[in-house]
């Protein structure tokens, strides 16, 4: 299966056929919905239809289908990506307002 770096594996399959490359994120992008929607498959799936796009041996048809699936499989990964912890106005203003750590004396 793919890894999260798929653009060293794409240069090196650049000389062969482009129909490897289409075939394999083919078979990605039918694991995404069996495996429940997994945000770091989406993520893979968008780099790989970046990179289609970019190959010169693709028709210009299929490199602009590639290239707007790899903007909507971005924004899918995007969304499903966590939300930072958001911390509230309470626990903010503790921290700041809290007891500061004592400096600890540097060893001599």
């Amino acid at each position: 299966m793919a890894t999260d770096q798929p653009a060293s594996k794409f240069s090196s399959m650049q000389g062969q056929q482009p129909e490897l490359m289409l075939s394999a994120v083919l078979h990605l992008m039918s694991h995404y919905h069996a495996d429940g929607a997994c945000p770091k498959l989406a993520g893979v799936i968008e780099r790989h239809l970046q990179a289609l796009s970019g190959l010169p041996d693709l028709g210009p048809v299929l490199q602009a289908t590639c290239q707007q699936l790899s903007q909507q499989w971005a924004a899918l990964a995007a969304l499903h990506r966590p939300a930072p912890a958001r911390t509230t106005v309470i626990e903010r203003l503790a921290r700041l307002l809290g007891p500061r750590r004592p400096a600890t004396p540097l060893p001599q």
